[in-house]
């Protein structure tokens, strides 16, 4: 959550500050503010709501300056007002600061800071870090540098932060703990960011920021020190996708634009995977065939989305490589002291790799002997680095805040993991292997086909534009699909959703449906008939049907469906793949049902993209 930017170099600032932040809307806010840095004081514009908001209030006459830092701001101490909104400056109004993430004690550093004569303004935590570096900067002879290096040491919680000063405006100071922050090396120009795509326009060249590095750069100089002041190398990398990739690129919206980018996804996850001997090559794995060999247990954590991909490899791993597998919500894992020590490998999906509880669950798992395996999307973010090893999907960048080809890259990734496990545990042959994963290379073009195909589909959804709750069943690998679904429907369309598993109808979730309201009810029928779930879920339709509900029915084609009132037909495959398939529909389901609702699609309200804090 929260957009952060800060430039300096030969350029007007206001531009990279303003178009940084405007690629950084999808990360979800409530306000916005620039702070621009004039040789004898600071130029501060801050308005709640929409960057356009800022825009507009920004005056014709704005100085023309070199350097400063801009934010977006998701509310969390202090409501989402103009006072509260970022950035945030001292009472001498020559020091402005930004931040994400929260300062857990701050309420007794403001203490102590009003106790000095300290008057604040807002009601936010951030702004008892503009008064604490107010004091150390005078303390450290002016410098800010320093001044921040004393500040970390003061501050519990997890942040990033960014700081300016009027005295020397062209040196912006930022430090980032447990919070993203990255800087982008320009030629003259110099630049920080919460993400990559604030300053991809301008430079393809990136540092990663390790854990409480403070970081200063001017035009020509970008200096790194850790807490005890030791200098830092940079460790430079370069960034893989260009800015048309983060734009829309003709269609109406980013989720639309990333719904349909998904068969480039899972192709791109796939690909090189296999060797010329049929054996699966996850090299980043590092690990040996005997500490494979010698795992006991698989532990998946993950929040949101990702937690239904945990849940989709359950299902593959412990069939193909017959090993437990446990899947957690980070936020609650390391709260009931789970049992995990060297024979367990922890698996952590992050889109971002910024997740905060995920991130304190790795560290928990680390801590108690785990290997930690992360699967992310987002190179030399946080969880990768901190973690033994990182398979990274190649979704590229995924802007709108609900998840769409994050997902299907996991459960692809996840997948190819699995069949890792299996072939090196011997519980399937090398064939097997090797027909599973071309069985999975066949994906990209069956999601393909229920894309030229998705059109009476967003017909249909607008027929229930109006309903206030809708029903997701599903059953073995579909039970985590339902509950994608529910998800999704209630992060766009605003609307109670609940997924169930499809023998729990009868233990409660039948009382939802009403038959005046005519409930609509969406089942995803198992695949390949396995135990007769099918015929199970065939059971379930008419259930609620009986009972007054709309139903609509996600099968293979060829499937018999009866009972249904519409019938979303996907491609035939295996069972543990269908996830994959199925769970598209439902996404263009969701995309649909906010559309017609008149809902911010890419934005949803109340949410984040990148949640950074727990």
């Amino acid at each position: 959550m929260c957009g952060i930017v800060g430039y300096t170099g030969a350029r007007s600032a206001v531009d990279p500050l303003i178009e940084g932040l405007r690629r950084l809307e999808y990360r979800g806010y409530d306000s916005a503010g620039i702070a621009l840095g004039t040789p004898t004081s600071l130029f501060i514009e801050k308005r709640a709501g929409k960057l356009a908001n800022l825009e507009s209030a920004l005056s014709p006459n704005i100085p023309t300056v070199h350097s400063g830092i801009s934010h977006t701001r998701w509310a969390t101490h202090g409501g989402p007002t103009d006072r509260n909104a970022h950035p945030h400056v001292d009472n001498e109004g020559k020091l402005a600061v930004i931040h994400n993430g929260i300062i857990e004690n701050y309420s007794e550093l403001k203490a102590e800071l009003e106790s000095r004569g300290h008057s604040f303004s807002s009601d936010t935590d951030t702004e008892s870090v503009a008064h604490l570096l107010s004091d150390l900067r005078k303390e450290h002879g002016g410098d800010l540098t320093q001044a921040m290096r004393a500040a970390v040491k003061l501050l519990r919680g997890s942040f990033t932060l960014l700081a300016v000063h009027a005295d020397d405006p062209e040196r912006i100071v930022g430090v980032r703990r447990n919070s993203p922050l990255v800087a982008g090396i320009g030629d003259g120009e110099n630049f920080l960011a919460s993400d990559v795509a604030a300053f991809i326009d301008y430079t393809k060249r990136a540092i990663e920021l390790g854990q409480d590095e403070i970081i200063t750069i001017t035009p020509s100089s970008i200096e790194i020190i850790d807490l005890a002041g030791k200098a830092v190398a940079p460790r430079e990398y370069e960034i893989t996708w260009d800015a048309a990739a983060a734009q829309k690129g003709g269609f109406t919206h980013f989720m639309l634009k990333e719904i349909f980018e998904q068969p480039k996804a899972v192709a791109d996850t796939l690909i090189g995977r296999l060797s010329d001997n049929d054996q699966i090559l996850i090299d980043e794995l590092h690990m040996t065939d005997a500490e494979i060999a010698a795992l006991k247990k698989i532990v998946v954590i993950a929040c949101g989305t990702a937690y239904h991909a945990g849940m989709v490899a359950k299902y593959a791993i412990e069939k193909w490589a017959k090993i437990s597998v446990e899947v957690e919500i980070a936020s609650e894992y390391r709260y009931r002291d789970p049992i995990v020590d060297s024979s367990t490998l922890v698996v952590a999906i992050s889109q971002s790799g910024e997740t905060m509880d995920t991130l304190m669950a790795v560290r928990h798992a680390k801590a108690a002997g785990a290997r930690v395996l992360a699967i992310c999307n987002t190179n030399s973010s946080t969880i990768p680095r901190e973690s033994d090893a990182v398979i990274y999907t190649h979704a590229g960048p995924e802007i709108a805040v609900a998840s769409t080809k994050a997902l299907l890259t996991q459960i692809v990734a996840v997948y190819l993991l699995g069949l890792k496990l299996a072939q090196v545990r011997k519980e399937l042959s090398d064939l097997e292997v090797k027909s599973i994963y071309h069985q999975m290379l066949e994906l990209p073009a069956q999601i393909e086909q229920i894309l030229e195909t998705v059109e009476p589909l967003r017909e249909l959804t607008r027929k229930f534009a109006t309903s206030d709750t809708v029903l997701f069943l599903g059953r073995n690998v579909g039970y985590p699909v339902a509950l994608e679904g529910a998800l999704k429907l209630k992060e766009l369309a605003y609307i109670h959703a609940e997924g169930f598993a499809g023998g729990e109808l009868k233990h409660g979730p039948i009382a939802l449906i009403d038959s005046v309201k005519q409930t609509p009810v969406i089942a995803i029928l198992p695949a390949g008939h396995e135990n007769a779930l099918d015929e199970k879920m065939l059971s379930n339709i008419q259930e609620v049907k009986a009972r007054g509900a709309r139903v609509i029915v996600i099968a293979q084609e060829g499937d018999a469906v009866v009972g249904a009132e519409h019938i979303i037909r996907i491609p035939s495959g295996p069972a543990l793949l269908q996830p994959i398939l199925a769970t598209v529909p439902l996404q263009v389901f969701a995309y649909e049902m906010a559309v017609a609702r008149g809902n911010d699609v890419d934005q949803p309200r109340n949410l984040a993209k990148s949640v950074t804090v727990e």
